[in-house]
């Protein structure tokens, strides 16, 4: 998620069944759409699995997980309201399988799920969700974004005076680097106009803490 601002926008939506022993409290709505204590949990230890660090419950840890997930929560309801198709399940079945496959057997795989609280159905539902949203957005802003050739030559000139410092040789030709520029130009331009359209979107929809310490 290469490492844009669209990386940080992952989310399990809805709410689980309620038992009378474990009562997973609301924490936060948005609109219709509801966060709860559970969701800001597995937030933060998903989020930590797969970056390999040790889950953080500290308050700040849980506002930023909150953001994120007020954040997914406004995009889940644009695709609601989009009537976006959502993908098949088994589309995350390569993203798990590259997970997999960094640890060297299943077993010690299952057990890092384990340290961290998790099951492979969270995590293939997580992936499954980060799948979505990452095409969604691609579906939603690119077709809006045009690089101008005067931005693809400035990042071309600061590119060679960076290649110059580091000694590469031979230096890549503009025409030879043009497609990666215009495509980290345009990455960038994708997260600046996500960023716009959820700070327009959080003045549209009601954001209600239940949780204060969340704010």
């Amino acid at each position: 998620m290469n490492v844009f601002r669209i990386s940080c926008l992952l989310l399990a939506v809805g709410l689980g069944p309620l038992t009378a022993e474990i009562i997973d409290r609301i924490a936060i709505t948005a609109g219709n759409q509801v966060i709860t204590e559970s969701q800001i949990d597995e937030e933060i230890r998903i989020t930590a699995f797969l970056n390999r660090e040790k889950p953080e419950v500290s308050a700040d840890a849980r506002k930023q997980a909150a953001s994120r997930l007020i954040e997914q929560a406004l995009v889940k309801r644009e695709m609601d309201l989009s009537h976006y198709p959502l993908p098949q399940a088994g589309e995350a079945s390569a993203a798990l399988a590259g997970i997999q496959a960094t640890y060297p057997s299943h077993a010690d795989f299952a057990a890092a799920l384990q340290s961290y609280g998790i099951i492979e159905a969270d995590l293939t539902r997580r992936l499954l969700w980060q799948f979505t949203l990452l095409r969604f957005i691609d579906y939603r802003f690119r077709p809006g974004i045009q690089i101008p050739d005067a931005d693809v030559q400035t990042y071309y000139r600061q590119q060679v005076s960076g290649w110059e410092q580091q000694g590469v040789k031979p230096i890549p030709s503009l025409e030879d680097s043009r497609d990666q520029i215009e495509e980290i130009l345009t990455q960038k331009r994708i997260d600046q106009a996500l960023d716009q359209w959820l700070a327009d979107a959080r003045k549209q929809v009601a954001v209600n803490y239940r949780d204060a310490t969340l704010q």
